[in-house]
């Protein structure tokens, strides 16, 4: 099966069968990871270009491991280093690659809504790595993967997702997916951390942590962007630790052997201590593995539209 759309903008617009689609096909990815030789030809002859203008670890080289396993031709250009750094315009860039051949965009911007505004004026197929404080759909994927693989299933399942939601793309593009799914999504922080309006996307929203986490099947921890304290939006990040880390005694509120997961990177005494980032019920170290496998399944769908 092929997805209806060449574009992976957002959940927003991800119907729940392709969530359910992605998923599956994830679980056969992840099977070929496990393998000595994980080259595949599944994208032999496809080409795949990552675009970020934001600095990336993780999503960047998951991306371009999923596509070489694949065995794709993979290049990744950096704006500080490319011509946007002589005053490129993002859609002259998209048009550059589309002439050199790409079948993918892979796009990392800081202002919401650019993978929309490239996609509009490309041929390939332009994935949203992340765009500004808007959505991050291949972390909620991966996250909505581990989940169910630990549990699973996603239908009924409570996930208390903590920290600085207002800033967060990881955080609405998980409410997004897993409320299409059937979870249930509670969502806590600061007030002054936490947008108005989530509750019209079927999230619950408390300022009280330990409310939050109460029989949570999943407890996930949002980085805080310390960019973001120098605004005066809490008072430090001791005092944020003091009432939002996911400490043991925080964790004791959910159920037993309940999820603890993190996007990454972990901000180790402010979100949670590593005492709980390293605890048994962790799986912050399988979300890696599994955004490799989830990037490889997207990858994939997204390359057999008209095959």
């Amino acid at each position: 099966m092929a997805l209806s759309s060449k574009d992976m903008l957002g959940m927003k617009e991800l119907p729940a069968h392709e969530i359910e689609e992605i998923l599956n096909n994830a679980a056969v990815m992840k099977q070929i990871l496990m393998q000595d030789s994980k080259k595949t030809p599944h994208l032999l002859g496809k080409s795949i270009v990552a675009l970020f203008y934001e600095n990336s670890t993780r999503t960047r080289v998951s991306f371009e491991l999923a596509g070489k396993y694949m065995s794709a031709a993979f290049a990744s250009v950096s704006a500080n280093t490319s011509s946007v750094a002589k005053g490129e315009t993002l859609i002259d860039t998209g048009k550059t690659l589309d002439m050199m051949g790409a079948d993918i965009i892979i796009i990392r911007h800081p202002c919401s809504g650019a993978p929309h505004l490239l996609a509009k004026h490309v041929e390939a197929g332009v994935i949203n790595a992340g765009d500004g404080m808007n959505e991050h759909p291949t972390q909620a994927l991966l996250d909505m993967f581990t989940i169910r693989e630990k549990l699973g299933a996603l239908k009924g399942v409570k996930v208390a997702i903590v920290g600085d939601v207002l800033h967060s793309r990881v955080a609405r593009s998980n409410l997004w997916g897993l409320t299409k799914m059937g979870a249930r999504v509670m969502l806590a922080g600061p007030a002054t951390l936490m947008p108005p309006g989530l509750n019209s996307f079927g999230a619950e929203t408390t300022t009280d942590v330990r409310e939050a986490v109460k029989n949570a099947d999943v407890v996930m921890g949002l980085r805080i962007q310390k960019e973001r304290q120098q605004s005066g939006l809490f008072p430090s990040l001791r005092e944020y630790a003091r009432y939002f880390s996911l400490n043991p005694e925080v964790i004791s509120h959910a159920k037993p052997g309940a999820l603890v997961m993190h996007p990454g990177p972990v901000n180790r005494g402010v979100e949670m201590p590593s005492s709980v980032a390293d605890c048994e019920q962790s799986v912050i170290r399988e979300q890696v593995t599994n955004g490799v496998a989830v990037r490889m399944a997207l990858l994939y769908l997204m390359t057999r539209r008209g095959n």
